[in-house]
């Protein structure tokens, strides 16, 4: 491995932290499958399978057992540790299998139902005229109070005060996670603190190895006050650090300066028919400063769906094209590929710029006249999809390097298109509002510009929610509005992101709605063959089909201006981002335009609340700031509902955890100005929290984006 950090020091190589970074088939006395279970575990969380991973697997529940309370007074599932007198046995249940152990705490009856236990066992553990201290959680209903099969019966347990519970995989008992984190935490060293003196006192945080064992010790007492806020804060940091040092590193990258001429662009606008909007204007200014400074730009332009993001991207590549080079368009999906290829052959043509596509379906003499364009600088622009990184692509000077929907490819992806040139310049698009938060903690290596508002002509859309009930008069609804000429889309739930269950929606769907609409319906899906999957795209946007049931396949790069109504189908399976987007493909043209949300009627208060919100505004990145507030931590671009955290040691609580990101912003700010090489006391203590949260090893992939 490299040098990750300036001065030539590789944290991940500290003495210190080579315990932590072993393997968990490294403690002793966990047994075979011990380490394996872990791991699964673990899966299900931040992932991993070092010593480290594993006291990074915070607790979902910690019970407080330390209480000896009256039960008379103890609510409905609230915990309670209380001193019993055992009266009597009763055989209860379908052939007298289960034990009802009758009780009396002080003054308060008690049943204690023994489910699934034996009964010689019940007599040795709660013996008749027998005082026990138990403890479990209390049952209050029209029988009395009960507390039923209790956690602990001390003796022979021992109750422990402050229980942990972590998250587990089938096969894996708490106590198991407890012996393993006992042994893990005899490797936490001790470390040297990385924060300033002043924020530690502000904030009366306890130390990061101390705030690590307060909350992970089986053994111990209550977590320390404020141990939850430094965890979640030293993670930040370190994130916040590495992206700093990116941002500082990507700033000196040597670069080509693309001066342009505006010739080209003049044309291309002329061929437009509009001039840019305000934001599309100062946009282009940003992307032009960094063009023709001597370094490489690395830039993100984010913007709405609708905003324009397209055009500012074109005008870009034809300055790459006036000053010389080439220019490459990058999308996730050969949908999209073939949007954009529309726009530019509409947009580039009359400027005399030669455009190409390589894709997937682009084979044969067509491909190999292509890849010989791009070599000989003949294709001045090309878009294309993961086509565009491979071997056998080579630009004879590739100038700028544009990716759209940049969150559906990884990290290496994009690095592979960037180093295609010497000097590329790389601009990275998304139509995904992103919240200021991830801003800062996914993206801030990036220089950002924004395009705020819709260009003229976007119609706003009338949003409403329908339970799936009233799915008969939604029908009707499109009934009425199809025999005035109306299109429409149909779109499919995502069933836990399979491929094939979606598919299986969208076909039964269609079935129903092309019996009710004979002639009329489409059907668009990911598992269709490309070609017949395009020929329903061009059909519905010919007007030979007006009803098009789909997936989320159309959920960009589609564009039929004629299509005025959207249906939604269990609209709270999806991400916002993503109903915000599908809603996006409506309202195009020069009708009013309205989007129907099918929701379960048995959806919880918090997902009623996020589709309340698209109802209510159409402004994106209002409802991005407000999807992240609603539900915290995880993926929130859309194109997953689940799956591993954003932050291993994130709080819950999605404000408290974006104030603690503006700070920990500040703070890496102000460290990297007056210690730019982690070279202090405090710089080389920082080293060693950049390796501890993995950043060390990101900063060497970083720079693509």
């Amino acid at each position: 491995m490299g040098n990750a950090l300036p001065g030539g020091a590789v944290p991940g190589e500290d003495p210190r932290l080579l315990p932590l970074f072993a393997d968990l088939a490294s403690l002793p006395g966990l047994g075979p499958a011990g380490p394996k279970l872990l791991v699964k575990a673990l899966a299900n969380g931040s992932g991993g399978n070092r010593v480290l991973d594993l006291l990074f697997h915070l607790p979902s529940e910690i019970t407080d057992r330390t209480a000896t309370r009256d039960p008379a007074h103890a609510l409905h599932g609230e915990t309670v540790t209380c001193e019993v007198e055992v009266l009597k046995h009763d055989r209860i249940g379908p052939g007298g299998k289960t034990i009802r152990v009758r009780a009396r705490a002080g003054d308060t009856l008690l049943a204690i139902p023994m489910f699934g236990s034996r009964a010689e066992w019940v007599e040795r553990r709660l013996p008749v005229g027998a005082t026990r201290k138990i403890s479990g959680q209390m049952k209050v209903d029209g029988y009395g109070r009960s507390i039923p099969t209790p956690d602990y019966v001390e003796p022979p347990d021992v109750i422990p005060e402050f229980e942990r519970k972590w998250p587990l995989t089938q096969g894996l008992r708490q106590r198991s996670v407890a012996q393993a984190m006992r042994l893990a935490l005899a490797r936490l060293p001790e470390l040297p603190e990385w924060h300033d003196a002043p924020l530690l006192k502000r904030e009366a945080w306890p130390g990061f190895t101390e705030s690590l064992r307060s909350w992970q010790d089986p053994d111990g007492p209550a977590p320390l006050p404020g141990a939850r806020q430094r965890l979640a804060y030293d993670e930040l940091l370190a994130g916040q650090v590495a992206l700093g040092l990116v941002r500082r590193r990507v700033r000196h990258r040597p670069g080509t300066g693309l001066a342009g001429t505006g010739e080209l662009r003049a044309k291309a606008l002329a061929a437009f028919g509009h001039a840019p909007t305000p934001s599309q204007v100062a946009a282009l200014a940003e992307i032009d400063a960094d063009l023709a400074s001597p370094h490489r730009m690395l830039r993100l332009l984010q913007g709405d769906v609708g905003s324009g993001k397209t055009l500012v991207a074109v005008l870009a590549m034809l300055r790459a094209v006036e000053s010389g080079a080439q220019a490459a368009i990058m999308a996730p999906t050969e949908i999209l590929a073939r949007q954009h290829l529309r726009t530019l052959v509409r947009l580039c043509l009359p400027a005399g710029v030669q455009v190409a596509m390589l894709a997937g379906s682009v084979k044969g003499a067509e491909r190999r006249k292509v890849l010989r364009g791009l070599a000989e600088g003949a294709v001045q622009i090309v878009v294309g999809t993961h086509a565009l990184f491979q071997e056998a692509v080579a630009f004879r000077n590739l100038g700028l390097a544009v990716v759209d929907e940049q969150h559906r490819f990884g990290v290496a992806q994009r690095l592979m298109l960037a180093e295609k040139g010497e000097t590329t310049d790389m601009l990275v698009m998304t139509a995904t509002p992103i919240p200021r938060t991830l801003l800062l903690t996914q993206w801030g290596e990036m220089a950002v510009s924004r395009l705020a508002g819709k260009p003229a002509g976007r119609q706003a859309i009338t949003t409403t929610l329908h339970g799936l009930r009233q799915s008969p008069d939604v029908i009707a609804g499109l009934a009425r509005a199809l025999d005035k000429g109306a299109r429409c889309y149909w779109v499919c739930p995502a069933v836990e992101e399979s491929e094939v269950m979606d598919t299986a929606a969208a076909e039964t769907r269609f079935a129903e709605l092309a019996e009710r609409f004979p002639g009329q319906v489409g059907l668009a899906h990911g598992r269709q063959e490309t070609d017949v999957r395009e020929a329903a795209l061009r059909d519905f946007a010919a007007g030979r089909t007006r009803l098009l049931v789909a997936t989320t396949v159309i959920e960009v790069g589609v564009d039929v201006p004629e299509a005025t109504i959207m249906v939604v189908e269990h609209a709270e399976r999806f991400g916002l981002a993503q109903l915000h987007q599908l809603r996006g493909r409506v309202g195009r043209g020069s009708g009013a335009s309205y989007c129907m949300l099918l929701y379960d009627e048995g959806l919880n208060s918090t997902a009623r609340e996020r589709l309340l919100l698209l109802k209510e505004t159409e402004d994106g990145f209002v409802i991005a700031d407000a999807d992240f507030h609603l539900r915290g931590g995880g993926e929130l671009l859309g194109t997953r509902q689940s799956g591993a955290p954003m932050f291993r040691l994130g709080l819950p609580d999605g404000e408290a955890q974006e104030g603690l990101v503006h700070q920990a912003n500040r703070d890496a700010e102000v460290l990297l100005e007056r210690d730019p090489t982690l070279a202090s006391p405090r710089g080389q203590a920082v080293r060693l929290l950049l390796a501890l949260f993995g950043k060390a090893e990101a900063m060497l992939t970083l720079r693509a984006g």
